[in-house]
């Protein structure tokens, strides 16, 4: 698929998520009563172009923003985006299209559960160990966390994914919040049914039986010290397909780089990491569970 064909499909999605919602909201906006006078000056980008610009950054062409903002859309795509701000005032936009950003991954880029979710969680660390007592950007916020490749300084993303490898639910976390915290499956429980497949990290009677609550049956692997049971062939093999949800987190970290040192601040870290879900969305090489098998399109809402 051509870089222009890419972009002008993103943007044709997204723009048109952006017309139903402003729609949708024209007229509910609150009104500010303290009597300052605030200028509401539209930008010379639209939502729809500055979303646009964010989520096909991820794609895995450029490595640093800065330079795929100034060479390549002031650039190679100036044709497409002819109004397009200096690089400094599109950093001081990003912040305007967070509310539609997320409701355009809840609404129209996520998937629904099928019944079958695997579930899983990854460190985003934001600077190496050494220097987590000098970083200064996300100081009182990022903590310390022991994960399988060790000790991280920053945060947990938590991942719940269907068997079409299609992103349903994510939580960010302190890096020191463990899989098992009850408050982040109050969160990703809330669109999930049936089977829930998860790695011996997992393994909590408190959690299972608070998940059982809701229809949800906690499905995990056995530690050595622990004694065998049965567990039905079906169980056994989906089990074995969770290199699907380990297989979305290595494509967000070394594809939609949501790992990297370079944020400046708070907010443009949690900008990154919307858009590079967003971006993942409309990955075509998503992993799959089951090869062949089709079911009705798992769209939150149907929109377009």
């Amino acid at each position: 698929m051509t870089t222009d064909y890419k972009v002008t499909e993103l943007f044709c999605v997204i723009d048109e998520f952006c017309k139903h919602f402003n729609a949708e909201n024209a007229g509910n906006l609150l009104e500010d009563n303290s009597g300052v006078k605030r200028r509401r000056c539209q930008a010379s980008l639209s939502d729809s172009e500055i979303m646009t610009i964010l989520l096909y950054f991820h794609f895995g062409t450029f490595r640093n923003f800065k330079h795929y903002y100034l060479f390549f859309i002031k650039g190679t795509m100036k044709s497409y985006f002819p109004k397009a701000v200096s690089y400094n005032r599109f950093v001081e936009l990003e912040s305007r299209v967070f509310f539609q950003l997320m409701f355009f991954l809840n609404l129209g880029a996520f998937g629904r559960c099928t019944g079958i979710t695997f579930v899983d969680s990854t460190m985003i660390p934001v600077c190496h160990n050494l220097r987590r007592y000098a970083n200064k950007v996300f100081k009182g916020i990022a903590t310390d966390g022991k994960g399988t490749m060790g000790w991280c300084h920053g945060f947990k993303l938590h991942l719940a994914c269907n068997d079409r490898g299609e992103i349903i639910a994510f939580v960010l976390t302190g890096a020191n919040v463990s899989d098992k915290n009850p408050n982040v499956f109050k969160v990703l429980a809330k669109r999930l049914y049936g089977k829930l497949f998860a790695d011996k990290g997992y393994i909590s009677q408190k959690l299972f039986d608070f998940l059982f609550e809701d229809g949800i049956q906690l499905v995990t692997g056995l530690r050595v010290n622990m004694k065998n049971k049965l567990m039905s062939f079906y169980d056994r093999m989906m089990l074995r397909k969770r290199y699907i949800i380990e297989t979305i987190n290595d494509m967000l970290k070394n594809t939609a780089q949501i790992v990297h040192s370079r944020h400046r601040s708070v907010s443009n870290f949690i900008m990154n990491l919307i858009s590079a879900l967003g971006a993942y969305c409309f990955f075509d090489n998503k992993p799959k569970a089951l090869q062949g098998y089709c079911i009705e399109d798992t769209k939150q809402l149907s929109l377009f």
